[in-house]
């Protein structure tokens, strides 16, 4: 019988590491299936683009995949039981169960609007592309007003800025508030925060500091100061939180709901399960938790195919890097900051802003989408057996002697 691996999720982190496990891991041994709730690839990196009217690409899964043996299964993850190493799903057809041997969770991330009244049925997001799509609508029928809207952007966190600088550049008959609950680009160097500064001056962005928004109304928004904010579209981009799916099904989890993984992208709980991309509470090799980022679901992502591959072929464990080194964040099409992060996470006094960091992200993000869209480039033509001995927990005591640092 063929190990059974189900990923589940199909962004950056989850479409990365079906495809490498299908280009290592021998089919003769191995049936790989992927459960997505879109039948699309999203650019989570580039949803800001898509909700002001760019267009962006969404190439279908079904073409990703298509060749490299990967089952894509279209359905919505409703439970996972580990103890009976099952997933539920729903999708059109009704529900079901699928069972698994390994088990791959990179369901990511979605808005966060922390119980603030209004905010779920009021603002808009950028989280996911559904609500990105609504998002464009919404301005759309602002434009088609002729007269200026009001659109007020709540987070002043990396989403948030680059929402607000992309909406101003790209719709510049609306105007645009930007509310930051501390200081505007607190977590940037003094060069970045000047720059950025002169970016939101340049868009005619108001930037209203250190106030927090109690409460989200259908026009306006109320902030805790007593400021009423006129809103004809309020976008929300105060954070991030993960499926509860995780907590539900007894797996290990923070506080805040992110699977509990080694070194290696192991439960902790459940030596069969992987965690990759915002659902994993990873330590990085500074000590400190990885952030929510496209670049922590690579660098997780890869950790966790090494794992698997090696742990199911009775191969070496090689740790790979778990770093997070700078912040890249678009001001517009034409002017973005990259900034330099420490060990200790804080800015470093270096940045570069302007064209170049803007064409270097611009390259990163279609590279990313490439990598994405060729899963298994460059297959070898030999790829690895399996071990005799499958199961999760015994070849992680016969590799374990084995790992590198």
């Amino acid at each position: 019988m063929k190990h059974r691996i189900v990923v589940l999720g199909a962004g950056y982190a989850g479409a990365y590491v079906a495809g490498n496990l299908a280009r290592r891991l021998s089919p003769a041994d191995t049936d790989i299936t992927v459960v997505n709730s879109e039948p699309d690839f999203v650019q989570r990196m580039r949803l800001h683009q898509l909700a002001t009217g760019q267009q962006i690409k969404a190439p279908k899964l079904a073409d990703v995949f298509a060749g490299t043996g990967i089952r894509l299964h279209l359905a919505r993850v409703t439970a996972v039981d580990p103890e009976r190493q099952v997933v539920a799903v729903a999708n059109a057809d009704g529900g079901g169960e699928l069972g698994y041997d390994t088990l791959v969770y990179a369901l990511g991330s979605h808005g966060d609007d922390h119980g603030v009244p209004g905010a779920a049925e009021h603002a808009f997001d950028i989280a996911a592309r559904p609500s990105a799509l609504r998002l464009r609508e919404r301005l759309d029928s602002l434009g088609r007003r002729g007269e200026a809207g009001n659109v007020v952007v709540v987070g002043d966190g990396l989403t948030g800025i680059e929402t607000a600088t992309e909406i101003a550049e790209s719709r510049s008959g609306l105007s645009v508030t930007l509310v930051a609950r501390g200081e505007l680009g607190s977590r940037l160097s003094t060069g970045a925060r000047s720059h950025l500064r002169q970016a939101c001056d340049r868009l005619g962005i108001t930037v209203l500091e250190h106030i927090s928004v109690e409460v989200v109304e259908a026009t306006r928004v109320l902030c805790a100061d007593g400021t009423a904010l006129a809103s004809d579209a309020t976008v929300w981009t105060a954070g991030f939180v993960v499926n509860p799916i995780a907590a539900a099904g007894g797996l290990g989890v923070t506080e805040n709901g992110r699977i509990v993984v080694d070194r290696t992208m192991r439960s902790v709980s459940y030596p069969n399960v992987y965690a990759a991309g915002d659902s994993a509470y990873a330590i990085g090799d500074n000590g400190r938790p990885l952030p929510m980022s496209c670049a922590s679901a690579g660098y997780t992502g890869q950790q966790a195919i090494e794992a698997i591959v090696g742990r199911l072929t009775g191969r070496k464990v090689a740790n790979t890097k778990l770093v997070y080194t700078y912040n890249h964040i678009s001001l517009g099409r034409r002017d973005a900051i990259l900034q330099m992060v420490d060990d200790e996470g804080q800015a470093k006094p270096k940045h570069m802003g302007g064209r170049s960091p803007a064409r270097i992200k611009a390259g990163i993000l279609k590279m990313a989408l490439w990598a994405t869209s060729h899963p298994t480039f460059g297959m070898p033509k030999r790829k690895h057996r399996l071990a005799a001995v499958t199961d999760a927990t015994a070849v992680t005591d016969v590799t374990a002697e084995k790992a590198v640092a």
